[in-house]
């Protein structure tokens, strides 16, 4: 893999890729900025960076970091009570790359991503995330559903980003219960239910202490309906203007911040 940016190179030499990364080509402008101090670069026209790395958004710089090391999904399940995210089937690379920055700034555990239909880590992502990928686990799961059956297993709660609909702010469980079942082995994910049968709760409206695995669905579908119904609870930000939605990255980013705040208030 061609990494290009001076963000995504630079923390691609210095994150779980370090000695992966084979050469770095970058012209003569940054090629003697100090954060290559110590690097062997290949002095390269810009040009010559562009044709390698196949984006003109070079910097002036690119390198080969090798494949992406991805996690295991159970490794994102390892911790004690782990704060994931869950993406089903995010196709944008954009979108990919500016939620994984954002969950690194917040310190989850990682991310997860689907093997089909959804963007994995390519360049294009490394660029969005200002290289945050490189110190992130990223999982690819073969079923979303059965991933987040696993997270209920583990003894987390799953919360699904759904659309805010005249019925928010009902929990589907009585104020101050959760669904049954967490750290159970027998756990099966739920039903699935129809968009109308469960209206979401605002997003601040949770305890988001212990393990918590935020999902959120594609840039036009939203989540999908088995994962949606293998989710605890959906949570909707509240929309005040007339644009009916916000983007998947910005909704990620509120609602990670709230629940950053939320476990710090706990802890």
């Amino acid at each position: 893999m061609i990494v290009y940016g001076r963000n995504p190179v630079k923390e691609a030499l210095r994150g779980r890729r370090k000695h992966a990364v084979k050469e770095v080509w970058a012209t003569a402008g940054v090629a003697g900025e100090p954060w290559l101090a110590g690097t062997r670069v290949r002095s390269a026209s810009a040009e010559e960076v562009e044709r390698r790395c196949g984006s003109s958004a070079h910097q002036g710089v690119c390198a080969d970091a090798g494949a992406y090391p991805y996690a295991g999904a159970e490794e994102l399940l390892s911790g004690a009570s782990p704060l994931i995210v869950a993406l089903d089937q995010v196709q944008d690379p954009q979108n990919l790359g500016s939620i994984c920055r954002t969950a690194e700034c917040v310190g989850v555990a990682g991310v997860a991503i689907p093997e089909r239909r959804a963007a994995d880590v390519t360049p294009a992502v490394c660029k969005a995330s200002a290289g945050a990928v490189e110190h992130l686990r990223v999982a690819r799961v073969r079923n979303m559903a059965d991933f987040l059956a696993d997270a209920r297993r583990a003894g987390c709660w799953c919360y699904g980003a759904g659309v805010p609909t005249a019925a928010a702010g009902a929990s589907q469980f009585p104020p101050g219960q959760r669904a049954p079942g967490r750290g159970d082995a027998t756990v099966q994910a739920p039903a699935v239910e129809s968009p109308g049968e469960r209206a979401p709760v605002a997003y601040d409206a949770p305890d988001y202490s212990g393990g918590v695995v935020l999902v959120l669905g594609s840039e036009g579908a939203g989540l999908r309906p088995r994962v949606a119904g293998a989710c605890d609870e959906l949570i909707a930000l509240p929309l005040l203007g007339v644009v009916e939605s916000l983007g998947v990255s910005a909704a990620a980013a509120a609602m990670l911040y709230e629940i950053l705040q939320n476990r710090a208030r706990k802890s």
